[in-house]
Parts: structure tokens; C-alpha cells; sequence
């Protein structure tokens, strides 16, 4: 499961107590913010498409996308920002990723 894998980069994990639109918080290892994590995985659409969905009135600080050898961590409250700038609601992750400062890039280990 995708939580249970994301899990293993984190440290003082905590899980909600009720359905929410946050997986898991915890704090990077290495780093020393917590935050919220929105882990869910993405939908297959076709053989080269897959998509996430999302809300701009989340409480996840996080969205986290899985990648055979890394994850990409972007900041919610960036990409909310910038969907509201742009009014766009179809993004393509890899056009954010020039877009957005606030981005991290975990490998796999």
C-alpha cells in the first residue's frame, strides 16, 4: 500500500482519527517540519496517463506522487495558488514541477 511505502521516509508518523483528506503526517527524515500527507495514489487512464484528483480546501500540507525510484512531494498551498492564478483544473505534474519553488525530489532507497 502506498501509505505503508511513503511511511518508511518519515519520522514521528501520526494517522487521522477520522476520514479526512490527509493519509499520514509525519516529518521528513533529515528534515524537521511536520506536515500532512495527501498519499493517495494515482487513477490509470491509459497506458502513458494516469491522474490525481484534488481539493483547494484540503487539510493536507503535502501531495505526494510515487515514482519507481523516487517520490515528488508538492506543496498544497503553492499549487493552490497557482491553480487559482492560472484558473487551470487538467495539470500535467511534470509542466508544475518548472512552475512550483516548493517541491521536493525523495529517492527510493
Amino acid at each position: 500500500m502506498i501509505i505503508e511505502r511513503f511511511a518508511k521516509y518519515l519520522t514521528n508518523i501520526e494517522y487521522p482519527n477520522e476520514k479526512t483528506s490527509w493519509h499520514i503526517a509525519g516529518i521528513i527524515k533529515g528534515q524537521n517540519a511536520f506536515y500532512k500527507f495527501d498519499v493517495r495514489g494515482r487513477t490509470k487512464e491509459s497506458e502513458n496517463r494516469a491522474y490525481k484528483t484534488g481539493y483547494l480546501n484540503t487539510q493536507a500540507d503535502k501531495m505526494v506522487f510515487e515514482y519507481i525510484d523516487q517520490w515528488i512531494i508538492l506543496d498544497i498551498q503553492e499549487l493552490n495558488k497557482y491553480i487559482k492564478e492560472t484558473s487551470l483544473k487538467d495539470l500535467e505534474l511534470n509542466s508544475l514541477l518548472s512552475k512550483l519553488e516548493w517541491t521536493i525530489f525523495l529517492a527510493k532507497n
